[in-house]
């Protein structure tokens, strides 16, 4: 089945997340048989299989078999997917519930632009709000809406960036393509000691 946006999610032992990114992406405000979800599980050795389980009936679950990566399980969930759109939420993040279908309205109403990205709250491990940020001075590799196509023709994630790989991303995207802020926080950024970021700090 061909779906109008792909939602990527890479997940490695987000046991204690992974259900709150879930529910927050299933009552979505867009109609469910616009988008489809996609996890790769990258070797997770905690709950996540078990997590990842209850919502089989909504979801399509990818396993590795083996931790490959961040970009590699990224490029996986690309490869796979139907959508014409793609976008990518992170496993310990959740989403306001008009975030796919402003997202896929705005991309769809402003065709000169090949990309838009949503501010975001960053909040603590209670939800709350600790800081609403601005795409654009703070960018970050979630809450992006891509044209597929754009990502494949630029050769998707380097598999060899396993930290700043949005960012690398990001450089050779816009090299050839735009990315256009949409002023509203409709994604919720986590942080919490287990970010990738902080524990290789």
């Amino acid at each position: 089945m061909k779906y109008e946006i792909s939602v990527i999610i890479p997940t490695y032992n987000r046991e204690k997340y992974l259900g709150r990114c879930m529910r927050s992406l299933l009552t979505q405000s867009i109609g469910k048989d616009n988008f489809e979800i996609i996890v790769i599980d990258d070797g997770s050795i905690d709950d996540t299989k078990k997590i990842l389980n209850a919502f089989k009936e909504d979801i399509k679950i990818l396993d590795n078999g083996k931790n490959l990566g961040l970009p590699a399980s990224l490029n996986r969930g690309i490869k796979e997917c139907s959508g014409k759109y793609v976008v990518r939420v992170d496993s310990d993040d959740y989403v306001n519930k008009d975030f796919l279908k402003i997202l896929h309205l705005f991309i769809t109403h402003n065709k000169k632009f090949s990309a838009a990205a949503c501010d975001y709250y960053l909040v603590d491990n209670d939800e709350n709000i600790v800081e609403r940020v601005n795409c654009e001075k703070k960018p970050i590799g979630c809450g992006i809406i891509f044209h597929k196509q754009d990502l494949i023709s630029i050769g998707l994630y380097n598999e060899k960036f396993l930290l700043n790989e949005e960012k690398e991303l990001r450089e050779r995207f816009e090299k050839k393509f735009s990315i256009q802020r949409v002023a509203l926080p409709l994604y919720r950024y986590r942080k919490h000691n287990e970010n990738m970021t902080n524990s290789l700090k």
